[in-house]
């Protein structure tokens, strides 16, 4: 489903090309095989049992709930936040985030949000210590206990979590909330698919079945060489070994903030490890061409730039005909502004390759929910394949832990002393 292309002529030759595709293509079983593959074959096994208890709890939040406060970070709220972004909150229950940054400014700005309208949380964490959202939690709790008695406040919390053990899942099971299990073998960033992302996704009135159905097809795309995914891996490590060192994902809809700030999540902590991998950024266009503009057309030649296209773009809106001509735009009325943008697109593309960037697009077929699991899937695929071919493991994030080290010690945790 995902079309894959690339203008990188001058650039990587095309034998080494070939090689690093054909390195990528060889790592497809190990990403299957892998302790933390359980993503790969998700799509057409993933627990029925469960997924028919998030369509209920859906409907539950949806009756009796203005709100759901979702209390996750990185992985426990990137993923579905760039779902609900991309596609539109589209039920009578607003999705909003909390405990993914320590700012009180941001806790402040949600409590008053919600006000005394009716809410539920969705706590997603594995352990149920990662500050952050922990802190968060005690947060919305002592609200939500405060203003319907800890009884109801029970009804209204669900936890995502380990099936097993840690913190989270043993207050559920005491307090009594409905849970939904973070997978084992699936680590955060590559956890959408799974009851992480899906119960926030599908409450926002996103089609969950659809969203299976894309990254299944995209799976069954891939599955057994790689396929696009595989010559997307090949080409960013053929482009790493020649200086390009920067990533940037560039797409045309404002709607995809968020799922750029997957992506880079997604790349960024599965191959920055042992000093290596590629650094990913990310823009917005046409906003950005106003903003980075500038740097993208000569700034430093360290950059490849992977453009994010939608085949059947949104149509209906026009530009008006005036009988006056003075902004100069007679020429464009009439025309679709989806047509505008595409063309904008393609101007894009062949100033930067003009200008030394080397770029690749990635076309999905509409942008919509069948899409965009198999956009999803599509990344998820490519860095695994990526991280193995750079010689690190795309799974785990041992740097991750420094910052909390230094953190628990200055605020005084017990067995974090100098």
């Amino acid at each position: 489903m995902i079309e894959f292309d690339y203008n990188a002529k001058g650039f990587v030759n095309e034998n080494d090309l070939n090689d690093e595709i054909e390195l990528a293509r060889s790592f497809v079983q190990r990403a299957q095989e892998d302790e933390f593959g359980g993503w790969v074959d998700l799509p057409i096994n993933y627990n029925k049992e469960e997924f028919t208890r998030i369509k209920t709890a859906a409907e539950r939040i949806n009756l009796n709930s203005e709100y759901l406060v979702c209390i996750g970070i990185g992985g426990s709220y990137l993923g579905h936040r760039a779902v609900i972004s991309a596609l539109g909150n589209n039920s009578r229950t607003k999705v909003i985030y909390a405990g993914n940054s320590l700012s009180p400014y941001e806790i402040e700005k949600v409590l008053e949000e919600i006000g005394d309208s009716n809410f539920s949380i969705n706590v997603i964490s594995k352990s149920g210590t990662t500050t952050e959202p922990a802190v968060a939690f005690r947060i919305f709790k002592e609200r939500l206990i405060e203003k319907y008695g800890e009884a109801e406040a029970a009804c209204r919390i669900y936890a995502t979590t380990d099936a097993k053990k840690g913190a989270l899942h043993d207050e559920a099971v005491e307090k009594g909330y409905e849970s939904f299990v973070v997978p084992d073998n699936i680590g955060g960033r590559y956890s959408v698919l799974s009851a992480v992302g899906l119960l926030p996704i599908l409450v926002a009135g996103v089609d969950i079945d659809k969203l299976m159905d894309g990254a299944e097809e995209e799976r069954a795309a891939l599955i057994s060489d790689g396929g696009a995914a595989a010559e997307y891996a090949g080409l960013r490590n053929a482009l790493l070994k020649k200086g390009f060192d920067i990533e940037v994902l560039a797409n045309f809809e404002p709607s995809f903030m968020y799922f750029n700030e997957w992506w880079k999540q997604l790349f960024g902590e599965s191959e920055g490890k042992e000093q290596k991998g590629i650094f990913p950024a990310s823009v917005i266009y046409t906003t950005d061409l106003h903003s980075m503009g500038q740097y993208m057309q000569e700034g430093r030649r360290n950059l490849f730039e992977t453009f994010v296209k939608i085949k059947q773009a949104h149509k209906g809106v026009k530009v008006p005909k005036f009988g006056e001509d003075l902004d100069g735009l007679a020429y464009l009325e009439g025309k679709e502004l989806s047509y505008i943008s595409k063309k904008a697109n393609e101007a894009t593309e062949k100033a930067h390759f003009a200008g030394g960037v080397p770029t690749i697009s990635l076309t999905m077929p509409e942008l919509d929910e069948r899409s965009l699991g198999a956009l999803i899937y599509f990344f998820e695929m490519s860095c695994a394949l990526s991280g193995f071919c750079l010689g690190v493991n795309p799974f785990n994030q041992p740097g991750v832990e420094a910052y909390k080290t230094k953190m628990f010690e200055l605020l005084g945790k017990p067995g974090y002393d100098k």
